[in-house]
C-alpha cells in the first residue's frame, strides 16, 4: 500500500511544488513578487501537475492568512502586544515556506499551520 504522505513520483512536478513555496521569498527582494510570482507559478502548471496545484491552494492560502494576521496584528501593536505576533509570523514567513518546498522535492505535502484555508 502507498503511504498517503508521499504523493508525488515525478521530479518535474516535485520540483515545481517546490518552486511554488520558494517564491515565496521573492518579496524579500521585490514586496509584490513574494505574492505575485507564487500565483503565476500555480497557474501556470497547475493543469499539467495536479501535485503542484495541491500545493499552490496550499502557498495562496498562506499568502492570505499572512495578509489576515499582519493586519491584526498590526491593530494590536497599539498595545504592544503586536509586536510579539508580528515577530511570530516572520519567522513562520520563513520557516514554513522552507519546509514545504523541502517536503514537495520529496514528493509529499504539507499543511501550513495557523493557515486558514480559503482554497480549497
Amino acid at each position: 500500500m502507498r503511504d498517503m504522505k508521499h504523493l508525488s513520483d515525478d521530479p518535474a512536478a516535485n520540483q515545481w511544488a517546490m518552486l511554488v513555496h520558494f517564491s515565496l521569498f521573492a518579496g524579500f527582494i521585490l514586496p509584490v513578487a513574494g505574492l505575485v510570482l507564487p500565483i503565476i507559478i500555480w497557474q501556470v502548471k497547475k493543469d499539467e501537475y495536479p501535485f503542484v496545484d495541491l500545493h499552490g491552494k496550499q502557498v495562496v492560502n498562506w499568502i492570505v492568512s499572512v495578509i489576515i494576521y499582519s493586519l491584526i496584528c498590526a491593530v494590536f501593536t497599539l498595545i504592544f502586544i503586536g509586536f510579539i505576533g508580528l515577530a511570530a509570523l516572520f519567522v513562520m514567513t520563513i520557516a514554513f515556506p522552507i519546509i514545504g518546498g523541502i517536503k514537495a522535492n520529496n514528493g509529499e505535502f504539507w499543511r501550513y499551520p495557523f493557515t486558514i484555508r480559503v482554497l480549497k
